[in-house]
């Protein structure tokens, strides 16, 4: 029984997506074709309910993610992050990733914006 060894990759540069809601911050890093090199969330780092949602989770999450690709592929750059959603550890995601080691190009926010929300109710009549 032969056992499969992943090869190895060196990829310098890559993207981030930091998803931030209001109960979990979710942090991808990809390579430039959008390849995914590792992910994690706040339960992976052993938060469980309300304190998922914390900048504290969310920094833990980023350091975790940047360590990862920093050993997998050797990354040094992030090219764009882009940031999705509203969550309280957006901002914190961000700079945990840059005190990781992991130089930073720009950030992007790719938030979903309706154009004319949603369809009022109907009016009320007495």
């Amino acid at each position: 029984m032969s056992v499969k060894r992943q090869k190895k990759i060196k990829v310098s540069q890559g993207l981030a997506y930091v998803k931030a809601t209001f109960n979990n911050t979710i942090v991808t890093i990809t390579t430039l074709n959008g390849d995914v090199i590792t992910w994690a969330g706040a339960g992976s780092c052993g938060f469980k309910g309300a304190r998922k949602k914390t900048p504290y989770a969310a920094q833990l999450v980023a350091d975790k993610v940047a360590k990862a690709a920093q050993e997998k592929v050797e990354l040094k750059r992030l090219d764009v992050v882009y940031i999705s959603g509203a969550g309280g550890g957006r901002d914190s995601a961000i700079r945990a990733l840059k005190n990781a080691g992991l130089e930073i190009g720009r950030l992007e926010d790719i938030t979903p914006v309706p154009h004319n929300g949603c369809r009022p109710r109907k009016k009320r009549r007495i």
